[in-house]
C-alpha cells in the first residue's frame, strides 16, 4: 500500500490560499484597468494565474466582487482606525483623525495585495463604470450607515433618535466625495495626492459651516 503524504501545515496552507487570492486579485484589476471590467472574463482571469476556473470561483462569487477587493480592505482598515480613536475625541476630529491615520499606511495595507498604484488606478475605473459606480454608491452608503452607528456608539446616541451622526458623516462623505473628484481629474495616481487633497478639503468643514463666508 502506498504511503500517503501528510497533509502541509495549517499555516502553509493558509499562506498559499492567500497567495492565489491575491494573484487572482491583482490579476483581474490589471485586466480591468488594461482592457475594461465588461470586456474582462473570469476565464481571462483565471487563465493569468493559472488556475481553473473553478478555483476562481472558491474565493470569488463573481467579477464584481473581485473589483472591489482592494475596497474592502480598505474599508475595513479605516473602521478599524475608527474604532481605535480616543473616546473623548469629537465626532468629527474623531472621523478625521481615522481618514487621516488609515490613508498614512494605506499602502502597506493594499500592497499586501496588489500594488498600491494599481488600487488608485481601478478607482478610476470604477467611476468609469456604470455597472460599478451603482455598486459603489451602494457601498459608500452602507459604509455611511455604518460609521454613523459607530459614531453613534461612541457618543452614547439612539441613532434612531439623534440626527446628528447621520449628518456629521453625511459631511465627511461629502468631502470624499468632492475630494476624489478633484484628485480624479488630475494625473497623480498616488495615494498620497488623494490623502492630501482630502484633508485639505477637511480642514475646512468647520469654518465653512460655523462662520460667515464674507
Amino acid at each position: 500500500m502506498a504511503e500517503q503524504s501528510a497533509p502541509p501545515p495549517t499555516g502553509l496552507r493558509e499562506r498559499k490560499k492567500q497567495r492565489t487570492r491575491s494573484a487572482l486579485v491583482r490579476s483581474a484589476l490589471e485586466l480591468f484597468t488594461r482592457q475594461g471590467y465588461e470586456r474582462t472574463t473570469v476565464d481571462e482571469i483565471a487563465e493569468a494565474v493559472d488556475v481553473s476556473q473553478r478555483t476562481f470561483f472558491r474565493y470569488f462569487a463573481n467579477k464584481e466582487e473581485v473589483a472591489f477587493a482592494t475596497h474592502d480592505s480598505a474599508e475595513s482598515h479605516f473602521f478599524a482606525a475608527l474604532r481605535r480613536r480616543p473616546a473623548d475625541e469629537a465626532p468629527l476630529a474623531a472621523l478625521r483623525g481615522a481618514f487621516l491615520d488609515a490613508w498614512s499606511d494605506m499602502d502597506e495595507t493594499v500592497g499586501q495585495m496588489v500594488p498600491p498604484e494599481l488600487h488608485m488606478r481601478m478607482y478610476r475605473v470604477i467611476e468609469s463604470t456604470p455597472a460599478l459606480l451603482a455598486v459603489h454608491l451602494r457601498r459608500i452608503s452602507e459604509m455611511e450607515d455604518r460609521m454613523a452607528r459607530e459614531i453613534a456608539r461612541r457618543e452614547g446616541l439612539d441613532i434612531d433618535k439623534d440626527p446628528r451622526p447621520r449628518l456629521v458623516v453625511a459631511m465627511l462623505g461629502g468631502v470624499l466625495r468632492v475630494a476624489g473628484k478633484l484628485w480624479g481629474e488630475g494625473e497623480d495616481n498616488s495615494t498620497v495626492t488623494l490623502r492630501d487633497i482630502t484633508a485639505f478639503h477637511l480642514d475646512y468643514v468647520g469654518p465653512a459651516l460655523a462662520e460667515q463666508w464674507d
